[in-house]
């Protein structure tokens, strides 16, 4: 029987406890997730206290309104996920770390591993914050069975959906990151470049007066792509499909980890 598979899985699993442990002791880390919880959670409660809908009706996707901290959020995971590699490159240690272990792309996935479980966990107490203060806020605001809104509950399967793809979403926002840091090994350099793809689509398809390439925009946005997977009303008029729009954020994770990759087994430390 061939060793290689075996001496395979114990190689990922030593990078693992590695990336774990470094992960866990590094300073920013905790504070870090918990900022991801707390500002996430934080807005949306604000987004659900700013919102009003009159008995005339407003025509606003509640689930949607509940979960706005997440434009929040995702920036603290950005920061998150450049750190966890570019710190490395800043300090010398990636030298130490490709010594005890040469298989690189078994270093990155590894990396990448420990961090979607980290991201995935605040993303859950996030999302489940927000919802939970939707829930709370929105029947004091107009948002009533009166005008046509039941309480948000996540036994409803579009209000499941809005929350479990944007826990995914805030996941595949941090394999983003990391696959840019790995790219351009500075953490200013990444944060810019993770910060401007989420954040500059949305602008620029604002501004532009053609419709057509408007919505071309926000089909390959990767946030405002991500995002439609939060709508639960008005699903005919968006430019994706919820699933297909999460769909376009992991290829440009994939796209961004692959290149991160390649980049990290061909040149030097």
């Amino acid at each position: 029987m061939s060793q290689a598979p075996y001496a395979n899985w114990v190689s990922m699993r030593e990078a693992l406890h590695a990336e774990w442990t470094k992960l866990r002791t590094a300073p920013g880390t905790l504070w870090l997730l918990v900022a991801v919880v707390a500002l996430t959670a934080a807005l949306s409660a604000a987004a659900a206290a700013a919102a009003t809908c009159p008995s005339a009706g407003c025509g606003q996707d509640p689930a949607k309104i509940s979960l706005t901290g997440i434009y929040l959020g995702q920036a603290v995971v950005a920061v998150l996920a450049v750190l966890a590699i570019s710190g490395e490159y800043s300090t010398g240690m990636i030298r130490t770390t490709l010594a005890a272990m040469p298989r690189r792309t078994t270093v990155l996935a590894a990396k990448a591993a420990i961090l979607t479980g980290l991201v995935l966990t605040a993303g859950t107490i996030a999302v489940l914050g927000s919802v939970l203060a939707g829930r709370l806020i929105l029947p004091g605001h107009g948002f009533t069975s009166a005008h046509g809104y039941l309480p948000l509950s996540l036994g409803d399967g579009p209000v499941l959906r809005a929350a479990a793809g944007s826990v995914l979403y805030l996941a595949l926002i941090a394999l983003l990151s990391l696959g840019a840091a790995t790219t351009v090994r500075d953490s200013a350099a990444a944060i810019g470049i993770v910060l401007g793809l989420l954040y500059l689509f949305p602008i620029i398809a604002a501004v532009v007066t053609d419709q057509h390439l408007q919505r071309h925009l926000q089909q390959i946005g990767p946030m405002s792509a991500g995002l439609a997977v939060q709508a639960t009303t008005g699903l005919s008029s968006l430019p994706l499909s919820p699933w297909a729009g999460l769909g376009v954020l992991a290829a440009w994770a994939a796209a961004a980890l692959l290149g991160g990759g390649l980049l990290l087994r061909l040149r030097d430390a």
